[in-house]
């Protein structure tokens, strides 16, 4: 843990999320990549699982994603346990990752013709040591068998809402998916948390979408705020998060501040 790095309480019990939206451009893969290091430079134990085909997510935690790296497609197709897949994050040691690559774009048509489809990725994270306290599952944006397989896994999802226009442009069939998700396959499924993205203080738009969602979802949306950032935005292309790239930074602070919130739930609730 860093010097000067506030220990966050670990949770009651293990926390599994999916972070989904499938609105592309949201800051789902950010979320998930900043949120996971800012839990594990407080010193939590977390495992993120790229189930994102483009792999953005591996990308960010400077984790090897070349074809025939032991990969999330190797763990879903059952040739690998999870734990054979995981690589540590290079800035996070206590953040282990099973990456993406290439080879996952073609699972969903191999899962299709495989028995228990809907459950291998929950098989696999049930025999992934206890050691772990947080494990986020960076979901694809679409809501095929990849996405199924992540909400089958968990009973926590987390959407990531920019606070732009047409923010909520495909929330209600997000919304609708997880209750079919709950009724066939996860009873136990629920969206826990919102996180508002994007967020321009300097903009009237941004104070009443934030408003709308948090008048819908109310106490599932976290205080803390993720603002529009250059720093954000550049930290992937170092192969980083934004909290090592640039710690003192708004964006770095913020995800500090999520992470925080979340943790802090995980104490006084069993999700």
């Amino acid at each position: 843990m860093r010097s000067g790095q506030v220990e966050l309480p670990r949770p009651r019990q293990r926390r599994v999320f999916a972070v989904a939206n499938q609105k592309g451009g949201v800051g789902k893969t950010t979320t998930t990549v900043n949120i996971g290091v800012a839990l594990a430079l407080s010193g939590l134990n977390v495992l993120v699982i790229d189930l994102d085909p483009q792999g953005n997510a591996s990308t960010a935690l400077g984790i090897d994603r070349t074809s025939g790296t032991p990969s999330s497609y190797d763990v879903l197709i059952g040739e690998l346990s999870a734990a054979e897949a995981i690589q540590t994050c290079p800035d996070a040691p206590r953040l282990g990752c099973i990456p993406a690559t290439i080879d996952l774009a073609g699972a969903e048509i191999e899962l299709v013709g495989m028995e228990e489809r809907e459950t291998r990725l929950r098989q696999a994270i049930d025999a992934i040591p206890a050691e772990y306290d947080y494990v986020l599952i960076d979901c694809p944006p679409s809501l095929g068998l990849l996405t199924v397989n992540a909400m089958t896994a968990t009973d926590e999802v987390l959407i990531p809402i920019q606070c732009e226009y047409y923010a909520l442009e495909g929330l209600g069939q997000l919304l609708t998916n997880i209750g079919l998700v709950q009724q066939h396959l996860n009873p136990t499924l629920n969206v826990s948390t919102i996180l508002l993205t994007m967020y321009d203080a300097r903009t009237k738009l941004a104070d009443q979408v934030a408003h709308e969602v948090r008048s819908h979802f109310g106490d599932k949306v976290l205080r803390a705020t993720i603002p529009r950032s250059v720093k954000v935005s550049e930290a992937p292309g170092f192969g980083q998060s934004v909290l090592t790239y640039d710690p003192g930074s708004r964006g770095a602070m913020s995800y500090l501040d999520a992470a925080k919130e979340i943790a802090e739930r995980g104490t006084r609730e069993i999700v």
